[in-house]
């Protein structure tokens, strides 16, 4: 229980690696805020924290909205009075295609979502952890930030890069408020995310990339899991990693070395 008494912001918790991170939280002692755009998935992680012996206070929102991230902030300040530790999670994969075909206004809504949903998370949750300190977790990829491999991902990685920079700015900036923040960058994990990406003639984008046998080495190809994630997530919440900030995490079994 090295959370207990602690309070975790949880944002994309309805599944994956929110949902299991969430649990995984809950676990080691911490009272959870879970945030997602899914009514129904995130009552059902919230009765899970429940079942655990821990609070959960589950909001719907966007955290690309400026005004609901700080309604939020509100209700976590009315709730618990303190914030400890921030998993920045929510985001899309968005549309996949060739720069030239990909539509602006797709372009748009992956940036909204990954890179201005992630910059109010912490922009509203900075003034609640000040007092204490704390932890905060951004949850990126190796697209982008060491793979560029992906044809036609030009909006995600460009998402996921922007979020490793904004994380080590602000585990400079944060310092002095002993708030460490850290970029975790999965590789292949077995998510529903990849059932949601968009994809239109990727081919077109391709450039031929040789892979050792199997894309995930440690695995043998296999995807990594939510739950590994979250021990990561856990990890970083705690004061076992107390020396650790401005550092990308890459969580891919060695996919990333690959090329």
């Amino acid at each position: 229980m090295e959370l207990a008494d602690k309070v975790a912001l949880v944002t994309g918790a309805g599944s994956g690696i929110g949902a299991a991170s969430a649990l995984a939280l809950a676990a080691a002692g911490a009272d959870l805020v879970i945030v997602s755009r899914t009514a129904d998935e995130i009552e059902k992680v919230a009765e899970a924290i429940e079942g655990l012996g821990r609070k959960a206070l589950a909001v719907t929102a966007d955290v690309a909205d400026d005004k609901a991230m700080g309604r939020l902030m509100g209700r976590i300040k009315r709730n618990f009075g303190r914030l400890d530790f921030v998993l920045a999670n929510a985001g899309i994969n968005g549309v996949w295609a060739p720069v030239d075909e990909l539509k602006p206004a797709e372009w748009d809504e992956t940036i909204r979502i990954n890179l201005r949903g992630t910059f109010l998370t912490v922009h509203h949750a900075v003034p609640l952890m000040r007092e204490a300190g704390g932890s905060i977790g951004i949850v990126a990829s190796i697209n982008g930030t060491r793979t560029f491999t992906s044809a036609g991902a030009s909006a995600y990685a460009t998402t996921k890069a922007g979020q490793l920079a904004f994380g080590q700015m602000l585990a400079l900036e944060l310092a002095r408020d002993r708030i460490r923040v850290n970029v975790i960058c999965p590789g292949a994990i077995g998510t529903e995310i990849d059932d949601n990406t968009k994809k239109r003639r990727t081919a077109k984008a391709k450039v031929p990339a040789k892979f050792a046998r199997g894309t995930v080495p440690l695995t043998g190809g296999k995807p990594g899991t939510a739950q590994q994630v979250a021990e990561l997530v856990s990890f970083l919440a705690s004061d076992r990693s107390s020396h650790i900030s401005g550092t990308p995490i890459y969580i891919d079994g060695a996919q990333s070395l690959l090329v």
